[in-house]
């Protein structure tokens, strides 16, 4: 990604990967440009598609414990885009992969108990295509970097 883009366009989106709710005012002056300059690049970023989206990241408080799980997902092919589709309609999935191996996905899944996470991945077994699923508990995090 970063290749096709300029020094701007790249200072920008380091900006919005700190803070996506960065002011565009606040924007231009980190960026040394106007305003217009700002949002023009902004827009032209979002219109390309680099730029696909805005979103919150929770920190996870410790008083609201939750369960992490991964579960590898083997699907039929004929089906992928169903699939997909009922996946990513499943708030508790928070990233989802395309793997190789036995398996062809990866679902990171967040819930609030055992129980919801049985739950989840009951209903990701029951989705037509889906042909096994093997699933491991996350129990503690020993290193988390930015990507």
């Amino acid at each position: 990604m970063s290749s096709s883009l300029d020094p701007l366009d790249q200072q920008i989106i380091d900006l919005l990967k700190v803070n996506a709710r960065l002011p565009i005012v606040a924007m231009a002056k980190a960026l040394g440009c106007a305003r217009s300059t700002a949002q023009l690049r902004l827009k032209s970023l979002e219109d390309r598609g680099i730029i696909s989206g805005y979103t919150v990241d929770v920190s996870i408080s410790r008083s609201r414990p939750s369960i992490r799980a991964m579960v590898l997902i083997s699907i039929e092919s004929q089906h992928e885009p169903e699939i997909m589709r009922a996946l990513t309609k499943r708030h508790e999935i928070i990233k989802l992969y395309t793997v190789s191996g036995r398996y062809d996905l990866c679902a990171m899944l967040s819930t609030e108990s055992t129980h919801e996470l049985d739950a989840v991945i009951d209903k990701i077994r029951l989705i037509k295509g889906v042909v096994d699923t093997f699933s491991t508990i996350l129990l503690s995090t020993k290193l988390d970097r930015p990507e």
